[in-house]
């Protein structure tokens, strides 16, 4: 018996690292998964997160084709790394529009399937927003947003049984992890506010357990809280 045996889930930003491993997990304990992304995953759909229309129609798909939504894992994001005095506006809107706008349209869109089913929202933050780092400006005004968007949600939505949570992960051995550059001019002494005690980047599984455990009964009495995956950076 799988923890998610029955359930359906969806999950944006499947095609990177923690969302393949996402929606890879939730599988083999046992849920239906619709994969989205910008461009569809094989077997998913195409899904832009900041497009109201989009989200809604990736929604209606999933309840056409499975006849009911449990879970959504919200794991769509950009960066971009800028000196604060360089970051365009046209760069802060697309990391604002992706990272949290982008949470909130498809949560939204979920919520009355999700109370059907008294089902739950996992999103993905960041360290990022809970302790800055430099040179990301945008991501992390986006990722505190997430934080507080998940929290406000939370509160909503108790008293209806639909559970809303965030995991805030510091630095994944994903792409979007090595496509990381530090732009000219950069202090080198400021990173190492982040750089983690137990001397190791995290796994995209271990973002993806601590995400299943969050969106299962294991945690049914767990809203409005941040899983924090950092070894101890932000201790």
């Amino acid at each position: 018996m799988g923890r998610f045996d029955g359930r359906v889930a969806l999950v944006s930003g499947a095609s990177g690292g923690i969302g393949s491993a996402v929606c890879t997990l939730l599988a083999d304990e046992g849920a239906t998964v619709v994969a989205t992304d910008v461009v569809a995953p094989a077997g998913g759909l195409a899904c832009d997160v900041t497009d109201p229309e989009a989200v809604h129609l990736a929604v209606e798909r999933t309840l056409s084709d499975h006849g009911r939504l449990d879970v959504v894992v919200n794991v769509a994001g950009i960066g971009v790394t800028r000196l604060v005095t360089e970051v365009s506006y046209e760069e802060w809107r697309r990391v604002l529009d992706v990272n949290l706008t982008g949470t909130f349209l498809l949560s939204q869109a979920a919520v009355p399937a999700l109370l059907a089913t008294r089902g739950a929202i996992v999103n993905l933050a960041s360290v990022a927003g809970l302790k800055a780092t430099p040179y990301n400006a945008a991501y992390c005004a986006s990722k505190g947003g997430v934080i507080m968007l998940t929290k406000s949600m939370a509160l909503e939505l108790a008293g209806a049984g639909v559970r809303v949570n965030a995991v805030c992960p510091a630095s994944v051995d994903t792409a979007f992890l090595a496509n990381f550059e530090l732009p000219d001019g950069a202090d080198l002494a400021l990173l190492t506010r982040s750089r983690s005690p137990m001397g190791r980047i995290i796994e995209p599984v271990e973002v993806a357990r601590a995400v299943a455990y969050l969106a299962s009964d294991d945690a049914k009495t767990v809203s409005g809280t941040t899983l924090v995956i950092d070894g101890a950076a932000s201790a």
